[in-house]
């Protein structure tokens, strides 16, 4: 049995993982973005040992959630799940002054990973467009760039892929790992998403049970259960570690080593 938290999981894919997982005898807690939407997550899976709650777009909420995370006690697993999608027509400001779209997809998860105490397993979700985001890294947040909310959210899940192979090199001893869930039917995806949606939570909470002997493994990229390609761009070393040191400098927090 394994204790696992996922973030962003009131509803879509995070919850779906969460009541596979619940299913499978593993303790699972479930996070939202404010007390209303964590009401709504602990009716949504019965089973689950609890819930929080913590805006991820503020860097004082995240690092809260760290904080309450490791009150908990130890986890064998963090699924990195929360995000916001492409429909942002505008640069939306954080109360940090951050994109809303970097700071809940990229800026979050990054504090999370340095401040919480390592599990055994960490799973990024990302998506098929990281292969469409910016390998320059310039800009991030977005001052000179005229605001693309499609191109934002692609940059942020191959940020997701960067982080993911940057701690598994940092970190041996932590299987961290990536996943493509497909583009599917949430709220998120939109009613004319083509994936399929029974598939699409299974690769995350497999990787976080680590039960089957292929999840034993660190720094991979993943879609349905198999490796699978990701951008090239997102094995170079040097380009992980300037993506660390953005993340670094944005938030004041240094991703701990071994």
């Amino acid at each position: 049995m394994a204790r696992i938290i996922i973030t962003g999981s009131s509803d879509g894919l995070g919850q779906m993982a969460a009541r596979l997982l619940v299913a499978d005898g593993h303790k699972v807690v479930l996070h939202a973005r404010n007390e209303e939407r964590a009401a709504h997550a602990i009716r949504q899976v019965p089973g689950a040992e609890t819930v929080l709650a913590a805006d991820l777009s503020s860097m004082a909420e995240t690092m809260d959630l760290a904080n309450d995370i490791n009150a908990l006690g130890s986890f064998d697993a963090i699924i990195h799940n929360a995000a916001v999608g492409f429909q942002e027509k505008q640069r939306i400001s954080t109360v940090d002054g951050l994109p809303h779209v970097l700071a809940v997809n990229t800026l979050a998860p990054y504090i999370l990973t340095a401040l919480v105490k390592r599990p055994k397993r960490l799973i990024y979700i990302s998506s098929r467009l990281h292969m469409n985001g910016d390998a320059s890294l310039s800009d991030l947040t977005w001052q000179t760039r005229q605001w693309n909310g499609g191109q934002a959210y692609a940059d942020s899940k191959l940020h997701m892929v960067l982080l993911a192979f940057a701690v598994a090199r940092h970190w041996p001893e932590v299987l961290s790992n990536c996943v493509e869930p497909g583009w599917v039917a949430t709220k998120m995806g939109g009613a004319g998403a083509t994936g399929d949606l029974s598939l699409a939570p299974r690769t995350q909470a497999w990787l976080a049970a680590g039960t089957a002997l292929p999840t034993r493994v660190t720094g991979d990229y993943f879609y349905h259960q198999q490796s699978a390609q990701a951008l090239g761009a997102a094995f170079d070393t040097a380009l992980q570690e300037r993506f660390l040191a953005a993340c670094n400098e944005l938030s004041g927090i240094q991703l701990p080593e071994s």
